[in-house]
Formats: structure tokens, C-alpha cells, sequence
């Protein structure tokens, strides 16, 4: 009776790690079919949407796919431990079972972890190495300059220190610097900055990329593939006034983009040419802050305080 017993638990532990793993494959498929639409339903699992760049698609499906297989091995653990406390719990005063060990087990236990950290660290590589791939003839030229505490947008005609500035958007604390960008075309950004690291960031791209002053040139590229206006902002606690470091970046069509820069070509402001191309000469997507230096600041209270 004993021995029977003893056959009938491999055959049963058996199965049931069949259906666990059964289940996690169904995940996987049932995920793997849609990955925006499933993360769309749980809150993109902590990220800002699937981003709109060709970047930000392939790192969006990363993160989705790694919070899946992770959920997938958690509730497989979790059954095993739920498993093992129903199976085994005590049941007289008769001493389970004991073994010294379990040569499968414990090979499953080894591999298993070192087989997924494997996959992953292979399909972060690839998405990092495209992420930051450089090609030889970008479409667009854009220099990211960051002073204390604002952006200023050079747009230029080639790359590297040595090409010139086209046209420039320059922001201030009263108007919100506008980047101008075309969709399905190569853009390639050199970041730099005048004083402290900032750093760049607009969330629906889904990374950030710092700006080192002096002669360190922080280059990337990005392929927008969405029209749309999305807040960007300084991510690096740079000074006193680092929330003010705000810019909105502007998706548009390849024909709206090439009137925009002729239009600035020909001396137009950014608002003017904004115009032009029907737009909202403005940004929408943020305001300018209070700067809080005007009645209610404490130089202007001190100096009626004394001619009083």
C-alpha cells in the first residue's frame, strides 16, 4: 500500500508541473499575440504607453515581455509552494517521507533560472544595440543644447561640431520652446550643454539621454512614426529653477516639417511658421511656470518694506 502510494506522488507531481507549465506556455501565446492591446489592459505594466518611435515599439515589447515571463514564473513558483503545502501537509503523527535529495529537481531548479536569464539578457542586447545604432546618412540633424534653465534647438545641415546651424528655437520663461519634428524620417539628435549634466527627456520616446557639458556630445537617433505634440522636460536635478527646463516636442508630416524650416529659413519665428503649417503656434501640451517675481517676490517685499 505504502509503495503504491509512493508511485502515484512522481505521476501526480508529474502532471501537475505539466499543467503549470502548460498554462505559462498558453500565457505566453495568449501575450505574445498582442503585446501593445494586452499591456494596454494593465497599465502598460508601469510604462508610458508603447512610446511613438521605432526605438520606443521594440523596448515597449521588451518590457511587456519581461513582465510577462516574470509573472509567469512567479505564479508557477507560487502554485508549486500552494502545491507542496496542500500535498504534504501533516496528517497524523506518522513522519513524512524523507529524501536527501532529488538529482531532477534540483538540475530543473539550476537550469530553469540560468535559461531565462540567457533569453533575456540575448533580447535586451539586441533592442539596446538597435536602440542605440547610429546610421551613416540621418535625414535630420538636430543640436540639443541645455543652459540653465532652458533648450535651444539648432537645426543643422550636417553633423558633428564642425556643420552649421540652419535655424534655432531658443525658449524662455515666458514661451515654451517647440521641437519640431518630421515623422518616418531618421533623426539624429547631438545633445550638449553650456553649464551642468541635464538631461533629455520626453516619456512617449521611453528612454532618457543626458547632456554632458565641454566637449562630450551625447548622440542618438529616433524614428518618429506618430503626428501627435508630447511634453519634454529636464530629467536631472540641475539648480534652483531645474522644473522650468520644459519643451514640448511637435510630430509632424514630412511636408509640414519641410514648410516649417523654410519658413524659419526666412526669418520667421517659431510661432510665425507654426502658423504657416497650421499649427498652434504654442504649446499645448505644458505652460511656462510661475516664476513668482513679480509682486510676491521677496525682493520686490523687501524693497516696499523699506520705503515705507
Amino acid at each position: 500500500m505504502g509503495a503504491k502510494r509512493q508511485a502515484t506522488r512522481p505521476r501526480a507531481a508529474t502532471r501537475i508541473a505539466g499543467l503549470g507549465l502548460g498554462a505559462a506556455g498558453l500565457l505566453m501565446l495568449l501575450s505574445g499575440c498582442s503585446i501593445e492591446s494586452f499591456g494596454s489592459k494593465f497599465g502598460h505594466f508601469g510604462w508610458p504607453g508603447p512610446g511613438v518611435s521605432l526605438q520606443a515599439h521594440k523596448m515597449y515589447d521588451l518590457w511587456i515581455a519581461s513582465v510577462v515571463a516574470a509573472l509567469v514564473v512567479g505564479i508557477f513558483v507560487w502554485g508549486l509552494i500552494f502545491w507542496c503545502v496542500i500535498r504534504y501537509r501533516k496528517r497524523g503523527d506518522e513522519l513524512p517521507v524523507q529524501t536527501r535529495f532529488n538529482m531532477p529537481m534540483e538540475v530543473l531548479y539550476t537550469v530553469t533560472p540560468i535559461l531565462i536569464v540567457a533569453v533575456l539578457f540575448y533580447y535586451t542586447a539586441i533592442v539596446q544595440t538597435d536602440v542605440d545604432k547610429l546610421s551613416k546618412n540621418p535625414d535630420q540633424v538636430v543640436e540639443v543644447v541645455a543652459f540653465k534653465w532652458q533648450w535651444q534647438f539648432n537645426y543643422r545641415d550636417g553633423m558633428g561640431k564642425e556643420a552649421n546651424t540652419v535655424t534655432s528655437t531658443v525658449g524662455s520663461a515666458d514661451v515654451i520652446p517647440l521641437l519640431v519634428l518630421p515623422v518616418g524620417e531618421k533623426i539624429r539628435f547631438e545633445e550638449t550643454s553650456k553649464d551642468v549634466i541635464h538631461s533629455f527627456w520626453v516619456p512617449e520616446l521611453l528612454f532618457k539621454r543626458d547632456v554632458f557639458p565641454g566637449s562630450a556630445r551625447n548622440t542618438f537617433e529616433v524614428t518618429l512614426d506618430k503626428e501627435g505634440r508630447y511634453v519634454g522636460r529636464c530629467a536631472e536635478l540641475c539648480g534652483t529653477y531645474h522644473a522650468f527646463m520644459q519643451f514640448e516636442l511637435v510630430a509632424v508630416s514630412k511636408d509640414q516639417f519641410t514648410q516649417f524650416l523654410d519658413a524659419k529659413k526666412q526669418g520667421a519665428t517659431t510661432q510665425e511658421a507654426m502658423t504657416k503649417i497650421g499649427k498652434e503656434p504654442y504649446a499645448v501640451t505644458t505652460e511656462p511656470l510661475n516664476t513668482r517675481r513679480q509682486s510676491s517676490s521677496w525682493n520686490q517685499s523687501n524693497t516696499v518694506a523699506a520705503g515705507k
